[in-house]
């Protein structure tokens, strides 16, 4: 009878174990709508971190991480990868951070500080260790496709048919060249590999994260516009695949503000959503006033963002949301209006 015991048991520990190692499948390829999602960037890992209180106040379905999720490096270069990954335990294990993952799924890129040096791209030495302890702060499983390609961009797949919404994670950091008007972002392989995800896409809506902004050009802080010629080449793929419903995300630059860019290139105009710090704003320069494809104010002082997608009426609202979970900005956009010409 005791053999008999220990054999039920074995087997029920294996059926747990290949259970819990489905999980991060079931995650990103699930079939409920996608209607609530809760997202934010450029986070100090030493301080209480209260704002995930009222992040969770909004039941999102998930949260998406767009660089700075730590500071393991805030000035030069890190030449320390243990320092890194201290900085990653404690982010991990703060208390605030720990409800969220309790009920939140959890996917995210990197941003410079978190990647290993401020402004850092392809020239850091130490960017396969970083890649790792990254992907393990996201709970990426050990046999994930992540682990073993260059960079950490990945895809997430949600929902069905007419409303199925894919998030398409970049990194801008790991193939980063020196900004310049024909320097590059995301290196051949990423380029190949998002062409490939945008091309004949059955999602009704493409929601493309970016730690820089891609549409604000005119402060001097990183961003696409310091890579005109990437992002006209990003402008023109999304063109040429067809692909119906993009918006970007962006975090990086301690505010929050919605940008709208009508180009020659697209057919619809391409938003992008910034949202950015979830610990600490920043005093405004005078010139980062003068953006002309802005929609409406900037803020300035902790925040996140949300993104709700209501499927009978096909419109998507972004709203930026204060350190006391209120409404700062909103706009709402209609999907119809973020389709490609036949």
């Amino acid at each position: 009878m005791r053999k008999f015991i220990i054999a039920i048991f074995a087997i029920m520990k294996k059926l747990l174990v290949l259970a819990l190692a489905a999980l991060p499948i079931l995650l990103t390829a699930q079939t409920e709508d996608l209607t609530k999602i809760a997202f934010g960037s450029c986070s100090m890992h030493w301080k209480k971190q209260k704002i995930w209180n009222e992040v969770l106040e909004n039941n999102p379905q998930l949260w998406i991480w767009l660089g700075d999720n730590i500071y393991g490096q805030l000035f030069g270069t890190s030449k320390d990868v243990n320092l890194i990954k201290e900085r990653y335990d404690k982010a991990l294990a703060n208390p605030n951070y720990q409800k969220l993952i309790a009920k939140v799924p959890i996917i995210g890129t990197w941003d410079d500080h978190d990647f290993g040096g401020n402004d850092i791209g392809n020239e850091f030495g130490f960017k396969k260790e970083t890649q790792q302890l990254h992907l393990d702060f996201m709970g990426v499983s050990k046999d994930s496709p992540r682990r073993q390609q260059e960079g950490v961009y990945g895809l997430y797949s949600y929902g069905s048919a007419e409303r199925k919404v894919k998030v398409i994670l970049l990194d801008t950091r790991y193939f980063r060249e020196k900004p310049g008007d024909e320097t590059d972002m995301l290196g051949e392989a990423q380029w190949t590999w998002l062409e490939k995800e945008l091309t004949d896409s059955d999602a009704a809506i493409h929601i493309i994260g970016t730690s820089v902004q891609f549409v604000s050009d005119l402060h001097g802080y990183e961003g696409w516009g310091h890579f005109k010629g990437a992002r006209t080449r990003m402008l023109k793929l999304i063109k040429k695949t067809k692909a119906p419903g993009v918006i970007f995300i962006s975090g990086d630059r301690h505010i929050s503000e919605i940008c709208a860019l009508n180009s020659e290139y697209v057919d619809y105009p391409i938003y992008d959503f910034t949202s950015s710090g979830l610990t600490h704003g920043r005093a405004i320069w005078p010139f980062e006033k003068r953006n002309p494809y802005r929609m409406g104010r900037m803020w300035l002082h902790k925040n996140f963002g949300i993104i709700e997608i209501d499927w009978e009426k096909r419109n998507i609202t972004f709203q930026t949301r204060n350190k006391k979970n209120k409404v700062v900005i909103e706009r709402t956009i209609s999907i119809n209006n973020l389709q490609p010409k036949s």
